[in-house]
């Protein structure tokens, strides 16, 4: 994990990789609890047997499931010590680019593409590609927002 001692010094790390978490593993409960929590309970998230009968492959995570892991993934990454609350802003754009099949691993990889002021703190724009083990193409790229106070 990188950590930096203020906003400031993240800032100057705009246009640069921040890091690479580690790896999350994706398996059915995860999924289970997913459905559970947003109410999708789609059979390609959920039913093993079918998803393998109809489809010939195992279960996959939700899109969605995969996004809801950036908090927990990116705070892998990096840590500002003078901030003193963060608040996710959302996103500019977020694209599903490949299935997470149950039992895939996942991380995250963090550019910081832009640091600006806004409303007393600093917006940072980052680009988060969510990798999945073994696979060229990720599972998601998202370019997220993030507002640090001090």
């Amino acid at each position: 994990m990188r950590v930096f001692d203020t906003v400031a010094d993240y800032a100057k790390e705009a246009g640069n990789e921040i890091g690479v978490s580690e790896w999350m593993e994706i398996d059915q409960d995860r999924i289970n609890l997913f459905a559970d929590a947003t109410g999708d309970h789609q059979w390609i998230h959920t039913d093993p047997e079918r998803t393998k009968k109809e489809l010939g492959m195992p279960t996959i995570a939700h899109g969605y499931l995969t996004l809801s892991l950036l908090p927990a993934l990116m705070s892998q990454i990096s840590a500002v010590k003078s901030v003193t609350r963060g608040i996710n802003y959302g996103s500019n754009s977020v694209r599903f680019t490949n299935m997470v099949p149950v039992n895939s691993k996942v991380r995250a990889r963090v550019k910081l593409k832009e640091a600006n002021p806004k409303g007393g703190g600093t917006q940072f724009i980052n680009e988060v590609t969510v990798e999945i083990e073994g696979q060229e193409r990720p599972a998601l790229i998202a370019e997220t927002i993030t507002l640090l106070y001090e």
